[in-house]
């Protein structure tokens, strides 16, 4: 009997220890900007909710870079602050109640009260630069103390990439047109044929996964079709 109850317990820890390592294994690949879907709050509403309305990326992804605001539509909820600025900058959106994710919490907080750390080791979302928000200037510090980068205020960043929107937004433009090529290949191989004509990657993305239009479609090859399926 005694055998037996060792013999379990041990099956136990090796399981135990597997599920730990799968985790981990899990946390190591997701991105450092990503967070667990159920750790994003989203502040947009309606089926597209989980996509940025300007480049239709997937919001947990490049979650620690989120920034949101309130329009005439409505709650947006953004990747960037490259995509909040170019709403507003190009599409003449009218935003207000502008805010950006606490990285210490993961929470939004007033995008003016914030201090962001611009420049450090980590990825940058939408730009070469990366820009991450804090509530408190000590996280801030401590922040860019590990991982380099400069502090600054809302005001800074916003001029700072309303003066850069231009060459970013041509950079971005070629990694979208590579997209769009990959995006028909996968769709020509993978999707079931859809003549809907779509306004935006999200709102494509949206169709795709919701209609199972090319199965399980998800990630990089998910993005790619939408941004072919909202352009062609």
């Amino acid at each position: 009997m005694r055998n037996l109850l060792f013999s379990a317990l041990a099956i136990l820890l090796l399981v135990s220890a597997s599920s730990a390592n799968e985790m981990a294994k899990k946390q190591k690949k997701m991105r450092y900007t990503a967070v667990p879907a159920s750790q994003a709050t989203l502040v947009q509403e309606g089926d597209s909710k989980a996509y940025c309305p300007v480049c239709g990326m997937t919001l947990p992804i490049f979650y620690k870079t989120n920034h949101a605001a309130k329009s005439a539509d409505g709650m947006k909820q953004y990747c960037s602050i490259h995509c909040l600025v170019e709403d507003k900058i190009i599409n003449k959106a009218d935003l207000a109640e502008l805010k950006v994710v606490n990285n210490s919490d993961l929470k939004f907080i007033k995008a003016k009260d914030a201090f962001y750390v611009v420049g450090s080791n980590k990825p940058a979302t939408m730009a070469m630069v990366s820009k991450y928000g804090f509530a408190k200037k000590e996280d801030a510090q401590k922040f860019a103390k590990a991982n380099g980068g400069e502090i600054k205020t809302f005001d800074d960043v916003f001029a700072m990439v309303s003066s850069e929107l231009k060459k970013e937004s041509a950079m971005i433009a070629k990694r979208q047109k590579k997209m769009q090529m990959m995006g028909e290949k996968v769709y020509n191989k993978m999707c079931k044929e859809v003549h809907v004509k779509f306004n935006s990657t999200a709102q494509a993305k949206t169709y795709i996964s919701k209609n199972k239009l090319c199965g399980e479609l998800k990630g990089k090859k998910l993005q790619a079709v939408g941004i072919y399926l909202s352009r062609r």
